[in-house]
Order: structure tokens, then C-alpha cells, then sequence
């Protein structure tokens, strides 16, 4: 029986896949016209396609005047990529089985997968009843004993109760209320039942509403929303890929038991080639549908031409990300092979706890304050904006709480003053702000950084790779280099010219080959030719998602307590072998506590007055593309103490003094913060300090 591509899709199981369809009732568009917007728009009647997958396109919606009877307005066009957040309006029509349930709704493993419905009935089962109105949550489809069931689940008195319902299963089911937020794209491959529509009500639009939005302006309403398709397959007598939209005004009738599947064209993507056995390799294909982009080798890949595609193998990568204060952010892929070189740029720690994890055995960390903080405790150090320290080592304090001695971790630290070094003690649970101070000089390999540091690490390019035509990664202000993956590669070269092989991406790379029964000399390719990749926010968070999957999670950080009593501070492992200092005692803690309240809010403004010079300091050393220059003479006498202390000889290494964060910014930093403090007629914190330390 014929019917439109839309109700097609809605009967057909994607594990049928591929099926043959014939025109029925075809459809012309001003005769000459062929292809639009890169979908079919002229089929002839008796026309044969196989299909071999579809997906979601576009989401047609209409503003919902009323809930009740679905009142609709205009209808407009949303892009799967709109921004807003939305909730799902509980569908009001019953389904009749669990079989109609499995057959419309989308039932998987992740968490969007699990619907939840409840009945008007009691269903009775061998060892358990589900009471009329009680929430069922469907968790997957699996066949048992050569029976589809589906595995439910309940949750009575905080404990779930798992069992199973026959596809057989009638009654008149409801769907749940549904109180999650989702993104348009969540709702569209997931929350959409085939054969109905879906209503949602927006949340949160993420961005500010202009001309450009389809929806009103201050819109509230609901919406509801329809799907239109893009149908992939391929034509009897054509060597191309056809992508045709579902809405267009065709009757279709499934005829793949009549054909002979085999005697269409075979198109296969990469994830397909990657699935072949390595014995099968190398292999020679001719490209149906070639990636977009002018980055070689993918100007190089156009349908038509014949490549080699030699093996299957896992490579590494570095993932990396631009380094810049808004969400967007650019994010690349690099090999190994990469020949430029990069200098160390200053990393950002919000705690102690931060500190102590980025702490290293091979280099001392020093790092400035960006952002006060007033101890609770006389043995413990109150930090000061601008102040300098040198991180030792995690070890427990002392600390005198209503009368009563507590041991709490604390990091120790040296804190550097004018002409000498003190020893103080930070809490972990600190939530402050530091800026680290690099004294390396030194330019790096990418395979050395990897060895040498722990990730992430933040660095930016100082000499570019000469090897490729364009390094986008040269052009980068900074970047954090966060972890190192393993991924799915295919190793390809030109018919023509097998020694020139190239590295192209399995997962990410749109493209589609046909297999050809050529033989393929084997040949003794040059070195294997790489691309940096960058990546698309959704391929960043893939990536990462299949990355740690099997990483467990770092340990949390120490919270501070509201009562030391009630809320143990998490530990962290002593370090042996290490000198701890010992801890600064003020007398006069309660003193200073009321001196440092007096002028609280000096130091708030002061906070975002050194964080934007520190901005734009680092803005104009990132658009100059060159290290700042330091004259060793200006360097005041604890700087260079403390470069005799643990860099002398690579002090000697290289002529000039590259610092990223030099003494002129950190001086400013404590001026401004003085006159903000003097402003508000309270005294600095330094002032207060040599007072305490006379009184002592």
C-alpha cells in the first residue's frame, strides 16, 4: 500500500535497514530543476530508491494557543541548533500495549531513554503488582527466550523493584509528567513518539532574543513540534548519495522483496571500512560523497576520485582548547608529529587544594594573589591581594577551636617579602585566586611537555610549525593542552601516488566510499602525513565522554566547614621526607578580623580592578605574539633570591629574562589595592601585619 515518506518512516524499524522503495506518485519542480539546497526535489514516477538511513533535519512548530484543544498559529521553521531550553507537556493520548509503547517511543540505554508511563489499571504479575497510577520506567528492549519483553522498573519506599512486561501487555497507558529540561536536540532524537506530535514549553532562551529569532519576542508559550526527516539512500542507475526531505508531496511503496539489494550501489562510510577485518586491507575505493573543507588532504577527497585506503589503526592525540574568558572557545586535535614549539603560559588555581595537585617535585610552584582571604584561624595565614608564595607541601595544622585543639590539612607555604621568606600555613579548604609566576624560559616539543608536566597544562606557540601550510594553532593567543586520547584512524593516499599517505579521522569525517575489485601493489610509504584537527564543541564533549569512561573521578576538594565539629575536612595523603614549617601565631587574630571587615568592601573592588589588569596584560602580550621582556636589573631582591634558590643554571642557559608575570604588574597590583584600601579610609592589610607583628 502506498504512502507518504513521513508515514513511511514512522512504520519502518531502522534495524530493517536498507529497504527499496518505488515511486508511486512522483513529483516535478519547474522540470529543469533537479536538486535544491542539496535534496531531491524532482523524482519520477516508478523511480527506485534504497534507502539506507534517515535522520532529523529541521523541526517544524507551531505556537499552541490553548492546551486544551491544541489551537495552533502560524507555523515556523526551528533549527536543531536553537538555543533554549524546554519541558516536555505529558502526551494525553493513550497507548493500548507495551507493544505500541515500544514500537513509537525511543527506549535505550542512556538516560533519555528511559520513558516513564504509568496505567489506569492494576497490573497483576507472578511475585509483584503495579498499582493503578504507579510511575513504570521502561529501561530496554531484549528478547528472552525468544520473546520480546521490556525491563521496567518502580521505585517503592526509596528502593526499585525491577521486572518485565510481554509486548503483549494491553491496557491504556499514559505518559508521566516530566519535570527534566531539555535541549531542542535532546527532545528531537529522543522525546519525539513516531506518528504524534510533541508539545514543549519553553524555559530558557540561552540568548537574548532578536530579529533573527523566529519566536516572539518575551514568548512563554508552548510549541508544538514536528519533525521533517532527511532520507538517505541511493538511486538505480546513479553514483551518488540522494538526500531527500520527507515533507516533499511523494507516495512511496516498499518493494525490497521484489529487488535484488546487492545490484545497487554499495556505499560505505568510515565507520563501515574501520569495521572490515585487517586482513582485507589495504583496499582500493572510489569516493561517492567526499568531506567538506579546503584543509588538505580533504580539498584533495572529491566523489569521483580513487583512493587507497592501506589499514586500520589507533593513534593518539593531545586534545586542546583556546584560552579566552567567554564560552567560545575553539578546540583542536593534535598529533604527535607536530614540529612546532611552545612556551609555558601562567596557569589559574581558584584554591589551595588546586595548588596542591598542580604541585610538582621537579619546580617549585610560585604563584601570586588575585583575591583576599581572612583566615578564621591565628595559625593560620590571611592572604592578601598580591601577595607572593612558594608552595611546599600538603601536611596537617593545629588549629584552636572553642578551647579545643583540631588537626586540619593545611598547605605550607613560603611567603616572599622583601628580603626574606616566611613560612605560613594556608587551610585547604582556601577559596582564593592565585596567578602562577613562570621563570621557564625554555621552548618545548609537544612530546616533551607530555613528559615533563602533568595535564593540564597551559602553553602557547612560539614557533610554528613550518612542516604545513597554515598552523592554526600559531594564531592562538594561548592554549590548554587537557589530555591525551586515543582515536579511530584510516590511513589513505591517491590511486596515483601510494607513497603520499595520509591520516584521516573515522568518527568525525563525512564521507562515503565504494569499494572497487582492483589489486593494490603493496608499497613503502614515506612518513605518514598529519593534520591538526579542529573540532566542533558537540565532537569535544564526544570526545572527552568516550575518553573517560574508563578514568575514575578526581578525589573532591576540601570544603571549607561551617563548624569543625560536624564536617570532617577531607584528607590528603602526608608527604614524607619534606620539612613542614611551622605555623605563624597571631594573638591578635580577633583584632585584625574586625580591621579587615571594616574594609571589605575596598577589597571587592579592588579584586576586579587587578584581575582586569592582569586581562589586559595578558591581552596585549598575546596580540604582540612575543614573550615580554624583563631586564634582570629591574627584578627586585626576592625574585632573585628566589631564582638563585632553585633556577641558577638555567639562568645561564639563554641570554635574555622572559617572564610572563613580572614584578611591575604585581607591584600595581598591591598600589591599587593600598589606594582603594586608604580610599575607603581603612588600613592595608600590610600595614596591619608589621602592627600585629610589633605587638607579638
Amino acid at each position: 500500500m502506498a504512502s507518504n515518506l513521513t508515514k513511511f518512516i514512522h512504520s519502518l524499524d531502522p534495524r530493517t535497514l536498507p529497504r527499496v522503495l518505488q515511486i508511486q506518485s512522483g513529483i516535478y519542480f519547474q522540470g529543469s530543476v533537479y536538486e535544491m539546497f542539496g535534496n531531491e526535489c524532482c523524482l519520477p514516477t516508478g523511480e527506485l530508491i534504497k534507502v539506507t538511513g534517515f535522520k532529523v533535519n529541521k523541526i517544524i512548530a507551531s505556537i499552541c494557543e490553548s492546551n486544551e484543544d491544541n489551537q495552533c498559529s502560524a507555523r515556523i521553521e526551528l533549527p536543531l541548533s536553537f538555543p533554549g531550553l524546554c519541558k516536555i507537556v505529558a502526551d494525553k493520548t493513550p497507548y493500548l500495549s507495551i507493544e505500541e509503547i515500544t514500537r513509537k517511543v525511543s527506549i535505550g540505554p542512556m538516560r533519555l531513554g528511559h520513558p516513564c508511563f504509568y496505567c489506569n489499571e492494576d497490573i497483576k504479575l507472578a511475585n509483584l503488582t503495579i498499582k493503578q497510577g504507579e510511575q513504570i520506567m521502561f529501561n530496554s528492549v531484549e528478547e528472552v527466550n525468544g520473546t520480546l519483553t521490556v525491563n521496567c522498573g518502580v521505585v517503592r519506599d526509596n528502593q526499585s523493584h525491577s521486572f518485565t512486561l510481554p509486548l503483549s501487555q494491553e491496557g491504556e497507558f499514559y505518559e508521566c509528567e516530566d519535570d527534566h529540561i531539555y535541549t531542542l536536540k535532546e527532545i528531537v532524537e529522543w522525546k519525539i513518539p513516531k506518528s504524534r506530535n510533541r508539545i514543549v514549553k519553553f524555559t530558557n532562551m540561552l540568548h537574548s532574543w532578536d530579529s533573527s529569532n523566529p519566536l516572539p519576542e518575551n514568548f512563554d508559550g508552548c510549541l508544538i513540534l514536528a519533525p521533517i526527516y532527511e532520507v538517505q539512500g541511493v538511486m538505480k542507475f546513479r553514483r551518488d548519495i540522494v538526500h531527500i526531505l520527507s515533507d516533499l508531496d511523494i507516495e512511496v511503496i516498499d518493494v525490497t522483496d521484489c529487488y535484488d539489494i546487492s545490484s545497487f550501489l554499495q556505499p560505505l562510510s568510515m565507520e563501515d571500512v574501520f569495521e572490515r577485518t585487517s586482513k582485507e586491507f589495504p583496499m582500493v575505493a572510489e569516493v561517492i560523497e567526499g568531506p567538506t573543507g579546503r584543509q588538505q588532504p580533504y580539498n584533495l577527497i572529491y566523489p569521483g576520485k580513487e583512493i587507497v585506503i592501506h589499514k586500520k589503526y589507533q593513534a593518539k592525540r593531545i586534545l586542546a582548547s583556546e584560552i579566552r574568558s567567554d564560552s567560545h572557545k575553539k578546540h583542536f586535535l593534535i598529533p604527535a608529529s607536530y614540529k612546532g614549539k611552545f612556551k609555558r603560559r601562567p596557569r589559574e588555581f581558584l584554591t589551595a587544594y588546586d595548588l596542591e595537585i598542580a604541585r610538582s617535585d621537579k619546580e617549585q610552584l610560585h604563584v601570586v594573589a588575585t583575591k583576599a582571604f581572612d583566615s578564621p584561624h591565628a595559625e593560620l595565614f590571611s592572604v592578601s591581594v598580591g601577595d607572593q608564595f612558594l608552595v611546599q607541601q600538603c601536611q596537617t595544622g593545629e588549629v584552636i577551636y572553642q578551647g579545643r585543639t583540631k588537626v586540619i590539612d593545611v598547605l605550607a607555604c613560603e611567603q616572599i617579602l622583601n628580603e626574606a621568606y616566611k613560612e605560613v600555613l594556608l587551610p585547604m579548604y582556601m577559596e582564593g585566586g592565585f596567578v602562577e609566576v613562570i621563570h621557564d624560559k625554555r621552548q618545548y616539543q609537544l612530546s616533551e611537555l607530555c613528559k615533563e608536566f602533568r595535564l593540564p597544562f597551559n602553553v602557547k606557540v612560539s614557533v610554528r610549525d613550518l612542516s604545513i601550510e597554515e598552523d592554526v594553532l600559531a594564531a592562538m593567543p594561548g592554549l590548554q593542552l587537557e589530555e591525551e586520547i586515543t582515536d579511530s584512524y584510516l590511513l589513505i593516499s591517491s590511486a596515483g601516488d601510494p607513497a603520499d599517505s595520509w591520516e584521516i579521522p573515522v568518527y568525525r569525517l563525512n564521507m562515503s566510499v565504494q569499494l572497487l575489485s582492483k589489486p593494490v601493489d603493496e608499497t613503502v610509504s614515506s612518513p605518514t602525513r598529519t593534520i591538526v584537527e579542529e573540532i566542533s564543541e558537540e565532537q569535544y564533549y564526544m570526545v572527552r565522554r568516550f575518553e573517560n569512561q574508563t578514568l575514575h573521578p578526581p578525589p573532591r576538594p576540601p570544603k571549607k566547614p561551617t563548624t569543625l565539629e560536624s564536617k570532617p575536612l577531607l584528607t590528603v595523603p602526608e608527604r614524607s621526607g619534606l620539612d613542614a614549617p611551622h605555623a605563624v601565631k597571631n594573638l591578635y587574630v580577633d583584632t585584625i578580623k574586625k580591621l579587615c571587615s571594616d574594609h571589605a568592601t575596598g577589597v571587592s573592588e579592588l579584586q576586579v580592578s587587578c584581575q582586569n589588569d592582569l586581562v589586559h596584560w595578558e591581552n596585549e602580550d598575546y596580540v604582540t605574539g612575543t614573550a615580554t621582556l624583563l631586564d634582570t636589573s629591574v627584578i627586585k631582591g626576592p625574585i632573585n633570591n628566589m631564582l638563585l634558590k632553585y633556577g641558577t643554571e638555567k639562568e645561564l642557559e639563554e641570554k635574555h629574562s622572559y617572564e610572563y608575570v613580572d614584578e611591575n604588574v604585581i607591584e600595581n597590583i598591591r598600589k591599587k589595592f593600598q589606594e582603594s584600601t586608604v580610599h575607603n579610609k581603612t588600613y592595608p592589610l600590610k600595614k596591619k601585619r608589621e602592627e600585629t607583628s610589633k605587638m607579638e
